[in-house]
């Protein structure tokens, strides 16, 4: 499966930013999207997950309540809403896809381009 991460931009903190993930080629074989991150200087970070028949997410302590994960299966896209963005949000995002549930790096095989966010103070 092919995934392309797109809408990183730059934005003031307390905003709000949407990112997208589509997802081409043998997609039936990636059940779960994830959505990660990665800072400079840290390892890449498990943010959120969703499964594309379900819909079941799932979340790390430090995206809930500001990030939510979606997913339009007519579209074969996986969404990233973030709110109440702070500087230490900046960082690279990515997409992700896996064949189960996992918030491990390790058990996605298809990785997007990656998209750069950066929140202002």
């Amino acid at each position: 499966v092919q995934l392309q991460a797109f809408g990183g931009g730059l934005v003031q903190a307390g905003g709000s930013l949407r990112l997208s993930c589509a997802a081409s080629g043998r997609t039936f074989s990636s059940r779960v999207m994830g959505w990660f991150r990665q800072a400079p200087g840290k390892e890449r970070e498990f943010l959120a997950r969703i499964r594309w028949t379900t819909g079941r997410t799932y979340y790390a302590d430090s995206a809930k309540g500001r990030f939510t994960i979606s997913r339009d299966n007519d579209l074969n896209t996986v969404y990233l809403q973030m709110s109440s963005l702070k500087p230490d949000d900046t960082a690279v995002y990515y997409c992700a896809a896996a064949s189960w549930e996992s918030s491990s790096s390790k058990d996605y095989n298809s990785w997007g381009q990656g998209t750069q966010v950066t929140v202002s103070s």
